[in-house]
């Protein structure tokens, strides 16, 4: 029996290029509104799957984000801000998009309707069953992931994903699937809308809350953030000042030291506690 692929539903609005400019954003604006409330429906999905993320990467494990188009492009986005966020090397989270990297920019015809090459693109880093990958697919019915997560399970690898169509063959496919039924797009069928929101979301909530109980987070500051620019080295300025309450002068010159605001931190209370 076919599933109801809610996100491509008709819109429930219409005559759209009839409206003003202030109608049309009005109206996205409220069909946005409704996103937040279809992922906090999904919270204890996410949950189960964050937990057996952290224990896999306690483990020496990895992470892989494995989607095409707009779902693909956003676990790369994802993937790409944990070393600069959180200090993490670059192959602890890792995103894959069918095509490869030139689909990140340009769409690749057909790549997504391919039942081998996702696992071929995951067999390029040596997954293995140490790692966790989640295909992300707003419509659940993407050959390139769901043939990917196929041959995961068949190889004891840990599966989740992330859609926003209950039922449809990703989500039953996953070992820990994640729904955010966010219903009928503004523009009908254009999930990178709604559907791409709520996976951005998701995904925001995943790296973070991993990272936390990774230690990656002081409190509520990014202590291993990479000192990549002069906002960041400012910011961590100002951190190791709140943190340690020392003058501006002395922050810089731990900071220059150490080269990480963790480690000025923590060297600074070393020396104090002496």
């Amino acid at each position: 029996m076919d599933f109801i692929k809610t996100t491509e539903l008709p819109s429930r609005h219409h005559n759209l290029e009839q409206m003003s400019t202030s109608t049309l954003l009005s109206k996205i604006n409220e069909e946005d509104k409704t996103v937040p409330l279809a992922v906090e429906k999904a919270i204890p999905q996410i949950e189960a799957l964050v937990d057996q993320i952290v224990h896999k990467l306690e483990e020496g494990g990895r992470l892989f984000y494995l989607g095409a188009g707009t779902s693909g492009r956003l676990g790369i986005v994802d993937a790409s801000e944990c070393p600069p966020t959180f200090g993490v090397s670059h192959d602890l989270v890792i995103g894959l998009i069918a095509g490869g990297d030139s689909a990140i920019r340009n769409a690749v015809e057909f790549a997504e309707d391919s039942t081998h090459q996702g696992w071929e693109d995951l067999k390029k880093y040596q997954v293995s069953d140490k790692d966790v990958v989640i295909g992300i697919a707003a419509s659940g019915t993407t050959p390139y992931v769901i043939s990917a997560l196929k041959q995961c399970n068949s190889n004891d690898i840990l599966t989740g994903c992330i859609t926003c169509n209950a039922g449809s063959p990703l989500a039953t496919t996953a070992k820990y699937p994640i729904v955010a039924v966010v219903g009928p797009e503004f523009v009908t069928g254009s999930s990178r809308m709604k559907a791409g929101t709520a996976q951005k979301l998701i995904l925001n909530m995943i790296s973070t809350a991993v990272m936390i109980k990774l230690g990656r987070v002081k409190g509520n500051k990014m202590v291993d953030m990479q000192l990549s620019n002069n906002k960041l080295v400012e910011r961590g300025i100002q951190m190791i000042m709140n943190e340690t309450n020392v003058a501006k002068e002395t922050a810089v010159e731990l900071l220059k030291k150490h080269k990480s605001v963790r480690k000025a931190i923590d060297s600074y209370g070393d020396q104090k506690n002496k």
